[in-house]
């Protein structure tokens, strides 16, 4: 799978991160890192923990990480989800995370498939 492969697969903007970052070697490295970035299991903790100033924070967080890598599904999910908990509790962000999973389920699958091609 090529990097432009694994970015068509989760429904984010390679072309976007291309003219950013101008080399798959940076790409690459950045979107590998994410699979260790901490901000969507702290967001997972600080919902179900009903922390929700720590929550908006987490999903901030998210959001900007997503953005600067062009991941433009979990940008948008993330982006709902931080603008919900802006003001502390949401009726609305339980359905909001949901989305959230779902997209970071995708990447964090698509980058995985890559980096077992990588190493296999």
């Amino acid at each position: 799978m090529t990097l432009e492969a694994c970015y068509e697969k989760m429904e984010a903007d390679y072309g976007d991160v291309k003219r950013r970052f101008q080399s798959d070697r940076l790409i690459q490295k950045f979107a590998l890192k994410f699979l260790n970035d901490p901000s969507y299991g702290n967001l997972c903790q600080a919902l179900k923990e009903e922390r929700y100033e720590d929550a908006f924070r987490e999903a901030h967080t998210l959001k900007g990480a997503s953005q600067n890598l062009s991941f433009t599904k979990l940008h948008e999910e993330s982006g709902k989800l931080t603008e919900a908990l802006r003001g502390g509790a949401s009726p609305d962000a339980e359905a909001l995370f949901d989305q959230v999973s779902v997209q970071y389920e995708k990447v964090c699958q698509a980058i995985r498939q890559f980096q077992g091609e990588l190493e296999g």
